[in-house]
């Protein structure tokens, strides 16, 4: 527990006292945000904003993260260096996407193609050495099998391992952008993806410290409804690392922003949520437990598959959020309920996988 302590306090510190040094860098550069066109017209005034926040939220996670372990004196495990990889190799595509935008003077960044080259050059890289690395047990970091609350009897290895790999690759990219996209629409009104972020990793610290507390590796006290999760506990010192950062970068980021976490930010933390899901073995519980992401993103799919079937539009404006802005909700409004949803899902998933444990 001394190590998730450090990890977040200390990214905490560093992402609250380290923005505002950021934000003058930005703003000495001339480093704003751009606003679509299309969007609601009262976000032109946020115009030349800085953005490229994400890049405070990743440095304040590795400083945390790698604090706590000097403070414990234990060495990382694969399973945290392969999450913190996922993320800040998927922030780095952020990163290009949003100096690209600022760049060229436009709220376009890189192109599509160079996007998804990206973003699959660092999701199968990560997906191929999840599945490496056994520990003294035999257990890798993730698993081919899908999981819910633990594994499944679901296996895609089930026509063999070659298989098995490149499924697990299809599945693991499918997660790490469906993740990343999610946390991308969210981004949308003054710090509501960030805290949205930390209500949902700080539910990985629970679920992280539940499955050391009750790991099949600890073979004297292990039950039957054990976990066969490789690393719980340096799982935990992640989101742990994470939350403490987005708590930091919220001060800064909530209304009226004085600072966005930008592509950089949002490919980021959905790639670390992605990470968590997979190797904990809960990748359909993120789903619950990130129902508001994942709100976010139907309600986009609606708009889109609507509108091309029948030209019409079933909101406003979408993601949601923006439906809710033209609908004349003030913004903090749609953002402090928008917590308060995803309060919910996170609390209804945490019941379902202690409830899952119990009945076990």
């Amino acid at each position: 527990m001394i190590a998730v302590l450090v990890a977040a306090g200390v990214a905490l510190v560093v992402a609250l006292l380290g923005t505002p040094l950021f934000i003058r860098f930005l703003v000495r550069r001339n480093y704003g945000q751009f606003v679509r066109q299309d969007g609601p017209t009262a976000h032109f005034t946020k115009r030349g904003t800085p953005t490229m926040g994400g890049v405070v939220i990743i440095g304040a996670t590795l400083v945390g993260w790698a604090m706590s372990y000097v403070v414990s004196g234990r060495w990382p495990s694969v399973s945290a260096l392969l999450v913190l990889f996922l993320m800040t190799g998927l922030g780095l595509v952020g990163f290009l996407d949003d100096f690209t935008k600022i760049k060229k003077q436009r709220s376009l960044g890189l192109t599509a193609r160079a996007k998804i080259v990206g973003q699959g050059a660092v999701g199968i890289t990560f997906a191929v050495l999840a599945l490496q690395f056994p520990n003294a047990n035999g257990r890798t970091p993730a698993s081919t099998r899908i999981s819910f609350l633990r594994d499944t009897n679901l296996d895609l290895a089930f026509a063999g391992v070659t298989v098995g790999l490149i499924l697990f690759v299809v599945w693991a990219n499918f997660l790490i952008t469906a993740w990343s996209n999610a946390v991308n629409l969210t981004d949308g009104l003054d710090g509501l993806a960030t805290g949205v972020s930390l209500i949902v990793f700080g539910s990985y610290v629970l679920v992280g410290i539940w499955q050391l507390n009750q790991t099949c590796q600890r073979l004297a006290s292990a039950g039957p409804s054990c976990y066969e999760v490789r690393d719980p506990q340096d799982l935990a010192i992640v989101a742990a690392a994470i939350v403490g950062a987005c708590f930091g970068f919220l001060w800064w980021n909530a209304s009226p922003a004085r600072i966005f976490m930008g592509d950089t930010g949002s490919l980021a933390l959905g790639g670390a949520l992605a990470g968590l899901s997979i190797l904990s073995r809960t990748e359909v519980l993120a789903a619950i437990l990130g129902g508001l992401f994942v709100i976010i993103v139907l309600s986009d799919i609606i708009q889109i598959g609507f509108f091309k079937m029948t030209g019409r539009r079933v909101f406003k404006m979408a993601p949601l959020h923006h439906h809710f802005e033209l609908s004349g909700w003030g913004e903090v409004t749609i953002v402090i309920r928008f917590w308060l949803i995803a309060g919910l899902f996170a609390a209804l998933g945490i019941g379902i996988f202690y409830a899952e444990w119990v009945v076990g």
